[in-house]
């Protein structure tokens, strides 16, 4: 019974972490940031928080309610597994920005916001995925949770997902305590996402500078071209690996607190006026 059930929950973690990373893909390339990101802070495809938001609300969905009418009990539900999805997401939040110095969302232009963690917009938007999934989605998963501890054979690619999964882990968790280190000597909390960009603007001006040595004539353009060729596949972005610039952590970081700084100094009459733009919250955090 107990490994039947841990079968679920696994199964249930790898459907929601891989679902959830496509559908966040899909909304900042529509809704949000306009453009194909990789979001999260794990390189692969998949994302953690969804995988736990999916195993919550199947679990929420067993809760035994009867209001003796079947809307009410749906709503009742509707209105757990909201709170719990929002719940979840501050409590992430609050790990990676207490434990990390790392910010992976930032909600603090929405109005309600606490801490820039969670916000009414996004509550509700967790609260009417709940909705989707108890009402139209769950019955299927339920199906798809009974097909898979028929078919054991298919565990062998969740095992592998899990172990490709520790490995990712494993690499990030690394990334994070240089991350760490380097936030806690300068007293600020880094926005993840704005160091992928960072590092991904430094790569593109890397590209640009060897198109611009090329034009400056064959000798110079030869031994350039060569010291660039070495370096190319270190310094290929990619849409997974956004960390592969061939740089050190603790370079790609001064870089991006160097950029953190110069928006600052823009930005200070503003600032003086009391309408800062909300970028500075990577600066002015200090850690607790």
């Amino acid at each position: 019974m107990v490994a039947r059930i841990l079968l679920e929950l696994c199964f249930l973690f790898f459907v929601g972490s891989c679902l959830g990373w496509c559908a966040e893909v899909l909304f900042r390339r529509i809704f949000s940031a306009k453009k194909w990101i990789n979001p999260g802070f794990l390189t692969g495809p998949y994302l953690p928080l969804y995988g736990f938001g999916l195993t919550f609300m199947y679990a929420v969905s067993f809760i035994p309610v009867n209001t003796g009418y079947a809307w009410a009990d749906k709503l009742i539900l509707i209105l757990i597994a909201g709170v719990l999805l929002t719940a979840l997401e501050y409590v992430a939040g609050i790990i990676f920005i207490k434990g990390m110095k790392i910010k992976l969302w930032d909600y603090s232009k929405q109005p309600g916001n606490i801490q820039g963690i969670i916000c009414p917009l996004f509550s509700l938007l967790w609260t009417a995925a709940a909705a989707i999934y108890i009402i139209f989605i769950h019955q299927f998963i339920i199906g798809w949770v009974a097909w898979f501890v028929t078919h054991l054979g298919f565990a062998f690619f969740v095992g592998l997902f899990f172990g490709v999964f520790v490995v990712d882990l494993a690499h990030s968790l690394n990334l994070s305590v240089k991350i760490r280190k380097f936030a806690k000597e300068n007293h600020v909390i880094v926005s993840f996402e704005k160091l992928k960009e960072s590092v991904k603007e430094s790569i593109e001006r890397g590209k640009e500078n060897f198109k611009e040595g090329l034009e400056k004539g064959k000798e110079k353009a030869a031994e350039s071209m060569k010291r660039t060729r070495e370096k190319a596949k270190a310094k290929k972005a990619s849409f997974l690996f956004a960390f592969k610039s061939g740089k050190s952590v603790q370079e790609m970081l001064s870089e991006y607190f160097d950029k953190i700084k110069e928006r600052r100094g823009r930005d200070s009459n503003a600032a003086q006026d009391g309408h800062s733009d909300g970028d500075d919250n990577e600066t002015k955090n200090n850690t607790k």
